[in-house]
């Protein structure tokens, strides 16, 4: 963001400093949040449609019991474990990694944003110690070890994450088939 413009009123979205982490950006922008839900999306989902934030929203309010709702895909893919660690990116393996076991996907979900939450147990949850916000990988991580009970709800293949140069032609392609 530029500098001088946190606090900027434009469109009735207000612009806060991020953090050094997500998680530590997303406690900043929930200071400003005065409203029972407030949901979370990551910029690298620029595909997200408003239908599929406004089913969030629902679900989670036809579930008093619930903390949150998130965006996820049903893993499709064979799924390996190994016995290494995976390398940083960019890093090369030592050695080829060696599969140590299969892992079945029947219940396993790849976590996407948007995700929604109920505004007091997502502020629940970021009460915690520094290095837990940074290491968390999403905020219903944080839900989910605060004892929120965190529902899943199925996206569309479109709300895809774009981090390499094949995800943005696939994005692009998509935007175009969208008139956008």
């Amino acid at each position: 963001m530029p500098a001088g413009h946190e606090g900027a009123v434009r469109d009735g979205t207000v612009a806060v400093a991020g953090g050094a982490s997500r998680s530590e950006s997303v406690a900043a922008g929930l200071e400003r949040v005065a409203t029972e839900l407030v949901a979370v999306h990551d910029a690298a989902r620029p595909l997200v449609t408003a239908e599929l934030i406004d089913e969030l929203v629902a679900k989670l309010l036809d579930r008093p019991d619930a903390a949150a709702v998130i965006a996820a895909a049903p893993l499709t893919d064979t799924v390996k474990r190994a016995r290494e660690p995976r390398p940083s990116r960019g890093d090369l393996p030592l050695r080829d990694p060696t599969v140590a076991q299969t892992v079945s996907r029947e219940h396993l979900w790849a976590a996407q944003t948007p995700q929604v939450f109920r505004t007091d147990a997502l502020r629940h949850a970021l009460d915690t110690d520094q290095q837990r916000i940074s290491a968390a990988t999403d905020e219903a991580m944080l839900v989910e070890e605060s004892g929120g009970q965190v529902l899943i709800h199925p996206s569309p293949p479109a709300n895809l994450k774009v981090t390499t140069p094949l995800d943005l032609r696939i994005a692009e392609l998509l935007m175009a088939e969208r008139g956008g």
